[in-house]
């Protein structure tokens, strides 16, 4: 074969390959995805009744999950919201627990804290128990303490593994799932877009925790709550620039990092901050 010739089948492999490519590109574009809206609620401790308001704002405007994913606070949101309950009846059902009561005391070299019994009040409260069951899809996102990675959660008993996407490291101990250790979600990622982006239409994503220094209290909880919030604040960017619409709650470091009865109030500035993007947005109701 002269070069002549090579040169002309080289020519019309290249224009095959590309006029293939625009052609799975085209097609992928056409392909609808598995879900519609997807929500992804950030970890945030007590300020996560702030996504319960956000989520009672949303649904007034018939915006509504089919599927949802939560970090640390997001994930115990979202197991609830998963499972069926109004955002107003788990605002309610939470602002009545002491923080004290169900983060006790821990003596081992593990965590200052457990929080055992927080796992007790979820299996007792949800109807489901296992992920398999809830109403809609739903991820609990944790971090895998000895591989180093983001785990996502889909499958098995609810309350142990949103329990495990809670324990803020050193704070409170890991939870032990067959055999390994898990801590925060937002160890790795604090804002749960990823897990769900490719998968829906539209992501809702609600970041409790935006950057915001406030004033500064110092108390053994506060400052690792503190230095905490600092380290998962950067890794919320690349997801939050991945949804659709973001509410970020603002003024929410005024609140106690301890206190439920808090939680109405809290519930209110997630409520306001979705009322504002969405109107911003011009969303029609």
């Amino acid at each position: 074969m002269n070069l002549k010739k090579c040169f002309f089948i080289n020519n019309i492999c290249f224009t095959f390959a590309n006029v293939l490519n625009k052609y799975k590109s085209v097609m992928s574009n056409e392909i609808t995805k598995k879900y519609a809206v997807g929500f992804a609620l950030s970890g945030g401790f007590i300020r996560g009744f702030a996504h319960m308001g956000a989520i009672q704002a949303l649904s007034e405007y018939h915006i509504h999950p089919d599927i949802v994913a939560g970090v640390s606070a997001g994930s115990i949101a979202a197991a609830f919201l998963a499972d069926g309950f109004e955002p107003f009846d788990v605002m309610e059902m939470f602002k009545k627990l002491n923080f004290i009561e169900y983060a006790k005391p821990n003596f081992p070299k593990y965590g200052i804290l457990k929080i055992n019994d927080l796992m007790t009040f979820i299996k007792k409260n949800l109807r489901s128990r296992n992920f398999e069951e809830l109403q809609i899809p739903m991820i609990a996102v944790a971090t895998d303490i000895e591989r180093g990675r983001s785990v996502f959660f889909d499958k098995g008993s609810i309350a142990e593994r949103v329990v495990s996407s809670c324990c803020v490291p050193s704070l409170f101990s890991p939870i032990n799932i067959d055999g390994v250790d898990y801590v925060d979600g937002g160890v790795f990622m604090n804002l749960p877009v990823t897990p769900i982006r490719k998968e829906c239409e539209k992501v809702v994503a609600i970041n409790v925790s935006p950057i915001d220094v406030d004033e500064y209290k110092p108390s053994l909880i506060n400052i690792s709550l503190r230095a905490f919030h600092f380290m998962i604040a950067a890794n919320t960017i690349k997801d939050s620039e991945m949804a659709d619409i973001l509410i970020e709650p603002k003024n929410l470091y005024s609140f106690s990092n301890i206190s439920m009865s808090q939680g109405e109030e809290i519930f209110q500035c997630g409520y306001d901050a979705a009322m504002e993007v969405l109107e911003k947005q011009k969303i029609q109701k």
